[in-house]
């Protein structure tokens, strides 16, 4: 029973099961909640919401991972709703545009994985490491969005 809820969190219930692209689901899910759950929160809040996320989604990761016996498995998704989180955490409120942009620049980012992204889903064990390349590819996206803001608004 607890392993099944483990799993259910590392794949963020049906999401992680959705036809096609799995991870590209568990983003889109987390674009949609962003502007009700996540950008009305003080920043500390949010701070400590990915804290959270990334200590429990490695742990829930990893669990997984031995469950299915395989390694990163797609239908582990709760690292695309991490990093698709970093992405927005420091802006205080985002237009519809910067939600899809910065959906669009997360995506490819986690399926691109520029240096450093790929190595460093072996810098930490199991479901952490799984874990670490979303948050960077989440800082890549915040970068970019950020500077496109910048852009935009000047």
């Amino acid at each position: 029973m607890l392993n099944r809820l483990v799993h259910a969190v590392s794949t963020l219930g049906p999401v992680g099961y959705l036809p096609k692209m799995p991870g590209t689901w568990g983003s889109l899910l987390t674009v949609f909640l962003v502007p009700f759950c996540f950008l009305p929160l003080p920043l500390w809040a949010r701070a400590g919401v990915l804290v959270l996320i990334f200590i429990c989604g490695g742990l829930a990761a990893g669990r997984s991972e031995k469950l299915l016996s395989l390694t990163d498995p797609g239908v582990v998704v709760i690292d695309e709703l991490l990093g698709q989180l970093v992405a927005f955490a420091p802006f205080q409120s985002l237009k519809p545009w910067e939600l899809i942009a910065g959906f669009f620049l997360f995506r490819l980012f986690d399926v691109v994985k520029p240096w450093p992204l790929r190595a460093s889903e072996t810098w930490l064990p199991s479901g952490f490491g799984v874990m670490l390349d979303d948050v960077l590819a989440g800082i890549y996206a915040c970068l970019v969005l950020g500077l496109v803001r910048m852009l935009v608004s000047s």
